[in-house]
């Protein structure tokens, strides 16, 4: 029976790890699925997921490949992380409508350092033969020579193929450049290099990643005479049709230093009702009994399938000791619980005796908001609160005459909050 990151056993309600990602909600497409479910069960499988180190942390549209990666772990196979120290450079034009901005190699290196504490919290990664890894393709990408690679590489592409690619096909009408045009080739790369160092033999990636999933494959038959296999993922999207994890302060990060457990645990206790049943499936490790249990809720009780989602989610992300800590706060804010759990950072009172604290500056440096700009447009909404007062006023500023117990409490709409406390 296959072992999770715990060292718990997995509960045997699949037969394989193919009937848990279709039970779950991660299966899109696969290629030659009955020979790959015929490998997955008669051997342990190394499989692998990229991601880029746009960021010193991901965010939760990244979470459906990582705990993807995850699930193949608890079935006893191997995961392993690509993370795009090589391609990253060059930029992925899947999804995307316009050049993204180039990263410096020092910038690379820093997001590769955050990125590895994540994942670390998922996956269990180490050199040992149960572990798994996390692998930078910078190493190998870095520094092939380019006639050599396009001589023993890029001979195995044929462009007519490569501009059939979805991928490719949705920016030439905006424009794709040379540069991402070479990208294709870079990931399928990718994957004749982990065949060849680490016996791996499955890709996993969003659905926009087919295109390139299916080039990696051709690549390692072609020059390896190597049967491998790509599995994808649906790119998530709420109910309403937006894209996962954004919201109006911006995206939400997996960084408590981005945004903090008392925040990230908000965001999926509010989801909309039509997803909390996908989301119980695809976002927590809850055995499919208890899912099922929480599907047949509805009306007000459905409030508890929330809260259950928020807490599971938040201890994967943030630990079990932080998604406790951002429920009772969540309790506060909204009537008993511990206040102090609530977002806060602590000031002098200086700063609001005189004139005060423009509340603008409060609600950026607070993190409530990521410019003034959008500060002024949600004042101006009556979408923030000081003390539980709407102020209407972008010119508003925080004295002492605002401050309570101590504190002066910001609220932005309905769901999100922030004290700033006084220094005794």
């Amino acid at each position: 029976m296959a072992i999770d990151g715990d060292g718990m056993n997995v509960r045997p309600d699949f037969p394989g790890y193919l009937a848990e990602m279709k039970w779950r909600g991660f299966f899109e497409q696969c290629t030659d699925e009955p020979a790959l479910g015929e490998l997955l069960a008669s051997e342990r499988v190394t499989g692998y997921a990229g991601f880029d180190p746009t960021a010193e942390s991901l965010h939760i549209g990244s979470l459906v490949p990582i705990i993807g990666l995850l699930h193949l772990q608890r079935h006893g196979h191997r995961p392993i992380a690509i993370v795009g120290g090589g391609t990253a450079m060059v930029g992925d034009p899947s999804g995307k409508t316009e050049l993204r901005q180039m990263l410096t190699e020092a910038d690379i290196e820093r997001n590769l350092i955050g990125i590895r504490g994540q994942l670390g919290r998922f996956l269990r990664l180490g050199e040992g033969p149960d572990d798994g890894l996390m692998i930078n393709n910078g190493d190998w990408l870095r520094d092939k020579g380019y006639i050599e690679f396009l001589r023993d590489i890029g001979r195995h592409f044929s462009v007519n193929q490569m501009l059939a690619r979805d991928s490719v096909k949705t920016r030439m009408e905006t424009g794709l450049s040379f540069l991402e045009f070479n990208y294709m080739i870079l990931q399928a790369y990718d994957f004749l290099m982990l065949n060849r160092g680490y016996g791996c033999r499955l890709q996993v990636g969003g659905s926009d990643q087919w295109g390139n999933i299916c080039s990696g494959i051709d690549l390692c038959r072609r020059v390896s005479r190597a049967e491998v296999f790509g599995l994808t993922y649906p790119l998530i999207a709420t109910a309403a049709g937006e894209k996962m994890g954004k919201t109006a302060a911006g995206a939400v990060w997996l960084d408590a230093g981005r945004t903090s457990p008392y925040d990230f645990f908000q965001y999926w206790v509010n989801v909309d009702d039509r997803d909390v049943s996908r989301f119980l499936r695809l976002y927590t490790l809850l055995p499919p009994g208890r899912i099922e249990e929480l599907e047949k809720l509805q009306g007000a009780d459905l409030r508890t399938a929330k809260q259950v989602l928020a807490r599971e989610v938040t201890a994967l992300v943030h630990g079990t000791e932080a998604a406790l800590g951002a429920e009772e706060a969540a309790l506060a804010a909204f009537g008993g619980g511990d206040a102090a759990a609530i977002p806060s950072s602590s000031h002098a009172a200086a700063e609001f005796g005189g004139e005060g604290l423009a509340l603008l500056d409060a609600l950026v440096s607070t993190g409530l908001v990521e410019s003034k700009g959008e500060g002024r447009r949600l004042i101006r909404q009556g979408g923030v609160k000081v003390g539980g007062r709407v102020v209407t006023d972008e010119h508003s500023r925080l004295t002492m005459n605002d401050v309570q117990d101590g504190r002066i409490v910001l609220q932005l709409g309905k769901k999100r909050h922030h004290h700033l406390r006084l220094d005794s």
